[in-house]
């Protein structure tokens, strides 16, 4: 099933009318999530056995840049959904089907959410501020505080972790788990009030004992960088899918700006278009050139995880590699798509003014630019050797 296919453009259109309000209202896009899990676009990485799609990374990012293309909140939502969902298929793909409950449920309409993100941990997946406690049935608790929980008044199924420090003889085992919405001992702080994304309903989370049963302990992993495949799997999905709202999001602001040359004409020039006009048209050149980058990169790596390349040391330098040429792309194409539209995108409710506070939030999402950078450095020139005296 292609993009156009699984999100036709009369749906894209729907979808597209509702974004301002959303983001006016600072409201959940409610009635986006319900039209496009009617669709199936939940399920995009569920086997057909199960009742889904049964596609693949690459196939998946192709319909998030389409969606983003409309509105790029939801499609950034919706993205943590496809992040769970996508893990499991990355590793049922390699053997591993510890997380093929996940992929089970979706089918049956559940929601997933990703709870891992907290304030002030730059360790992001290698350590964490929550902490876990063991219980004797074999279940955790966990207490401690998640941020950045999109899909918050609506997911059914919450994917937390944190540190047992007693774990691995005491040096401590990352534990994670998943929660449901009728869980006890968890609040959700509404104080989703940001510059842009705002439908994504991105609220704090507050853990306070929150009980996962040991059936719902899926991994336990010591602290520090490790080898695990869930590792590989978070990241392949969770940095793919990122890149492919962010590069949707370009492509709109790229087309945006098109229109709107063809239509401004220059009382200088006699009413000519500014489609006439070279500055202009070096600018759209040069968005336009920066796009064409990125599309093949965004279909190369994905591909490459559908089809298990063996990309060794250099697998983790592509996908931040990729997350940060999208995201620092669809910033500079935002950018010049204002300029050459002129002082009318600088009103508040214009889509390219919606669009510049969305971009924004590329430059908060793991890996950031300094985190992406080291990577991409440790993997070509080894890492930093310690200062000898």
């Amino acid at each position: 099933m292609t993009p156009e296919e699984l999100l036709p453009d009369a749906l894209l259109e729907r979808i597209r009318a509702r974004a301002a309000g959303y983001d006016r209202d600072n409201a959940f896009f409610h009635e986006d999530l319900a039209e496009l899990a009617d669709a199936g676009y939940l399920r995009i990485f569920v086997p057909e056995s199960d009742g889904g799609l049964g596609l693949g990374l690459e196939a998946a990012a192709q319909c998030q840049r389409r969606l983003a293309t409309a509105a790029p909140a939801t499609a950034l939502a919706v993205n943590m959904h496809l992040v769970w969902t996508g893990v499991a298929h990355v590793l049922a793909a390699r053997g591993d089907h510890s997380l093929d409950f996940v992929l089970q449920e979706a089918g049956r309409g559940e929601v997933f959410a990703f709870g891992n993100s907290e304030a002030g941990n730059d360790s992001v997946l290698f350590d964490s501020r929550t902490v876990a406690t063991a219980l004797p049935d074999g279940g955790y608790s966990f207490t401690g505080t998640k941020i950045f929980t999109s899909l918050s008044p609506a997911w059914t199924r919450l994917g937390i972790f944190g540190k047992d420090p007693q774990g691995h003889d005491g040096a401590g085992a990352l534990v994670h788990g998943f929660i449901h919405r009728d869980s006890a001992g968890y609040r959700i702080l509404e104080d989703w009030n940001t510059l842009g994304m705002r439908a994504s309903q991105s609220n704090t989370t507050v853990l306070e004992d929150a009980v996962v049963p040991p059936e719902r302990i899926f991994r336990k992993l010591p602290v520090g960088p490790n080898a695990d495949p869930l590792i590989f799997a978070i990241f392949a999905c969770f940095e793919s899918l990122l890149a492919a709202v962010y590069t949707g999001l370009g492509e709109r602001a790229l087309t945006i700006g098109v229109e709107t040359v063809h239509k401004r004409t220059s009382f200088k020039n006699g009413g000519r278009s500014y489609a006439q006009d070279p500055d202009i048209r070096w600018k759209v050149a040069d968005a336009a050139m920066a796009m064409e980058n990125l599309y093949p990169q965004l279909s190369q790596v994905t591909r490459d995880v559908d089809s298990l390349a063996d990309h060794g040391r250099l697998w983790f330098p592509k996908l931040v590699g990729l997350k940060v040429n999208a995201t620092e792309t669809a910033r500079r194409v935002v950018d010049l798509a204002i300029r050459v539209s002129g002082g009318s995108s600088y009103f508040s409710g214009s889509e390219l003014e919606r669009l510049y506070r969305d971009v924004l939030a590329g430059m908060f999402h793991p890996s950031d630019d300094e985190s992406a950078h080291n990577t991409v450095a440790n993997a070509w020139l080894g890492p930093l050797e310690p200062n000898v005296d």
